[in-house]
């Protein structure tokens, strides 16, 4: 009765080492068959699977996963609790991230945008042409390119067209830039100079966001460091041999010091980002 399980163990890996060889043998003769390329079907699902599966994941589901690896270890389901409230935060901040870092490369396709124009009205092209490549060149325009494209092409009013895909996070130096046509178009002046100075503004701009976000760097280390010392007192105490799982979760003294703690870790939180993101704004 006692090698029964083992028999089955043994018989399970053996049914799966079969099952795996079958597969790689017919994904081999797949590819002798085809001349040493993946049948299209196969290929043609590999597409369409990778992409519907970055689709679906999110990272901030992780948290769950976290969750339940410390409620198994602690015995207690307290964890899952504060990890499925974690997620929605989680999936904000991480939401908010690349937000941010879609502005700042909207940001640099629009340096882009300007530096291509100028270069194009010194080449001998006329501003409407000049704009018309260089955004299909940049991609700067976003969903406003088409509008912003028409306008250039058929004499449209193209000022006005950039001042409504300025609108776009990352996008409000198009507003300079719409700015020079207009007093290009209606003074007489050079407009590639007066994009000349648009860039250079712009570019003066984005390296002193970067700096500044350099210098804040230390700031939001110590902010990490700050979040993750729980975590190591309670790798230290289990190094010393105790079991603070257990007194957090299972007695009322610990799970009083885990409320406590737990609100002044997130206030703490909170009051040292809110200073760090105002030592950031411009």
């Amino acid at each position: 009765m006692r090698g029964q399980p083992v028999v089955a163990v043994v018989c399970a890996g053996a049914a799966a080492w079969l099952v795996l060889s079958r597969q790689r043998e017919l994904r081999r003769a797949r590819l002798l068959f085809s001349g040493g390329e993946a049948a299209p079907w196969e290929a043609e699902a590999w597409r369409r699977w990778v992409p519907a599966a970055r689709a679906r994941f999110r990272p901030e589901w992780l948290c769950l996963v976290g969750a339940a690896a410390l409620a198994v270890l602690s015995r207690s389901v307290l964890p899952l609790v504060a990890g499925a409230c974690a997620v929605p935060l989680v999936g904000r901040r991480l939401r908010a991230a690349e937000r941010s870092r879609e502005r700042d490369r909207r940001a640099e396709a629009v340096i882009a945008l300007c530096g291509a124009v100028a270069g194009e009205l010194r080449a001998g092209w006329q501003p409407g042409q000049a704009l018309f490549w260089a955004a299909r060149s940049t991609g700067a325009l976003g969903g406003d390119e088409a509008a912003v494209l028409a306008a250039a092409r058929f004499g449209g009013d193209v000022p006005e067209a950039l001042r409504s895909a300025a609108r776009e996070d990352g996008a409000e130096g198009l507003a300079g830039l719409a700015a020079c046509w207009q007093v290009a178009v209606d003074g007489g002046a050079g407009l590639a100079a007066g994009v000349d100075r648009l860039e250079a503004a712009l570019r003066e701009r984005r390296d002193q966001r970067e700096r500044l976000r350099a210098q804040v760097a230390g700031a939001w280390a110590t902010v990490g460091l700050l979040a993750l010392l729980p975590v190591v007192a309670l790798a230290m105490g289990w190094a010393l041999g105790a079991d603070p799982l257990r007194v957090l979760f299972h007695t009322p003294a610990g799970l009083c010091c885990l409320a406590v703690g737990g609100l002044l870790e997130a206030v703490g939180l909170w009051w040292a980002g809110r200073v760090v993101r105002a030592g950031e704004a411009p």
